[in-house]
């Protein structure tokens, strides 16, 4: 019994390993997850004391939980079977590609990363390369909607730079889940961006299965009261103007609604827009069918490029930021009063009537977004600036004071029919003036003896932002 037992050193270090494994695995880990799991407890308590809209008990459910519930929906496994019949394909094959798409959808929600990490960061960087505005009365809209209510922001899409801007807005009164594009997938964003409550979407996918995973999970997070927000174009807009709305998103949410059961959804309309989109050229060059198609490693080049000159132009203190980057929240939209006036019950239509009304609801949210959009500085001059070349005045010149007149009658015009304009400052010449010297330092524009020139080939730059408030600018000033 006291005799030596001699083992080999490389079954020793193995035996340590395991040790030091199961050590920390029962003492360590549990530990570390209970401090964890007491400051995340701790910011979630101290954030639902603050927000309009307390965090959803869904968007606390530990992803898994979420991943089961949503891969054995009594809709989805109907679908397996039927798709399995139909197919001749193994159930167990059908169900290992549900629980690859439920992985790809359903997000990781993290409140701690939400607003510790991603607030500050958008709040930075929002800051950082604009001049952030918002409609002041936009805590007041905020106010009047219920904590009972599921709220879904719905937005015209212009830039990448919409899902910063407004989640940094409205990150004192809720937090936002978004739908992502496959542009994201990419390591390290991929888990950050989940772990924000963000959930990718393959845009232009037609598989029926797929599409049935992702509605499914799109009406649970609708039904739990999650805070959505929606771009109805499906992608950013190419030339500045509104796309048609793709009803697929709203259809998901509404289809199995029945006002007199469900919670409300509250639908509110907001405009974006910036004197400067960092991707204008880029959009613009995608619609020309004749253009050369760009690798990945060009658009990472050209992107790394335009870093690196602001940077050399920051440390040569000759940097600025991109001008203003505005936000305007319209009138709340109630569903559920919108279907009491109506008495219309989405749930029980067939699916060709839930369409036609689906498309009727759009429509008029969209022309609330389009309304809603804010007239920033350069929009305003780039308008003026189309409007007059269209008419070519004095063969494609026009006198500085001339722009600056008609910009003026174009924001009386915005003004006294509702439109809302983003000039902070009291002296609106100057606004004026520094947007147009914006437009010349891009070249868009050349001023020679107080007269101004569209550059030959960048009028379709100049109507990518007159187009972001056609609306206003069609009208006569």
């Amino acid at each position: 019994m006291t005799g030596t037992v001699v083992i080999p050193t490389w079954l020793f270090a193995l035996l340590g390993v395991t040790f030091v494994l199961v050590l920390i695995n029962k003492l360590l880990i549990p530990s570390v997850r209970w401090f964890f799991r007491k400051k995340l407890n701790k910011a979630i308590n101290e954030l639902n004391q603050r927000l309009n809209i307390k965090l959803r008990p869904f968007q606390l459910t530990k992803r898994q939980v979420l991943l089961d519930r949503l891969v054995h929906d009594s809709q989805v496994l109907e679908h397996v079977q039927q798709f399995s019949l139909d197919d001749e394909v193994p159930r167990e094959v059908m169900m290992e590609k549900v629980q690859q798409y439920a992985r790809e959808i359903v997000p990781s929600f993290n409140a701690y990363i939400y607003y510790r990490l991603g607030f500050w960061l958008a709040k930075k960087l929002a800051r950082l390369l604009y001049r952030v505005r918002v409609n002041a009365d936009q805590s007041e809209k905020l106010k009047n909607v219920t904590d009972d209510a599921t709220v879904v922001f719905v937005m015209n899409h212009r830039s990448n730079m919409d899902y910063i801007l407004v989640s940094f807005l409205v990150a004192e009164k809720m937090a936002l889940s978004y739908a992502v594009g496959e542009w994201a997938r990419v390591w390290p964003l991929q888990g950050l961006i989940k772990s924000m409550g963000a959930y990718f979407v393959r845009r232009n996918s037609r598989n029926p299965l797929y599409r049935k995973v992702l509605e499914r999970y799109i009406d649970m997070a609708t039904r739990e009261g999650v805070c959505q927000a929606v771009f109805p174009e499906g992608g950013l807009s190419r030339d500045g103007n509104l796309r048609p709305p793709k009803l697929g998103f709203l259809d998901y949410m509404l289809r199995n609604y029945d006002y007199r059961r469900d919670r409300d959804v509250i639908f509110i309309p907001v405009g974006i827009n910036y004197d400067r989109v960092l991707e204008d050229r880029t959009l613009l060059l995608s619609m020309d069918p004749k253009a050369e198609k760009k690798s990945r490693w060009f658009a990472i080049k050209t992107t790394l490029g335009f870093i690196f000159n602001n940077l050399r132009l920051a440390r040569k203190h000759r940097w600025n930021r991109f001008g203003f980057a505005s936000v305007n929240f319209s009138e709340s939209f109630s569903i559920k009063a919108y279907c009491e006036k109506r008495n219309l019950n989405f749930e029980s239509l067939d699916t060709d009537t839930r369409f036609e009304k689906i498309e009727v609801l759009a429509q008029n949210l969209m022309h609330s977004v389009e309304k809603a959009i804010p007239a920033v500085p350069l929009a305003i001059i780039s308008s003026v600036l189309i409007k007059n070349t269209e008419k070519r005045v004095d063969d494609g010149l026009l006198s500085l004071e001339k722009l600056k007149t008609d910009a003026h009658q174009l924001m009386e015009k915005m003004e006294s029919n509702g439109g809302k304009l983003v000039f902070p400052h009291k002296d609106n010449d100057w606004v004026l003036q520094t947007a147009i010297e914006r437009l010349a330092l891009r070249r868009l524009i050349k001023i020679k003896n107080e007269q101004v020139e569209l550059m030959p080939n960048q009028k379709n730059v100049i109507s990518y932002y007159a187009n972001s408030i056609k609306i206003w600018g069609q009208q006569s000033f």
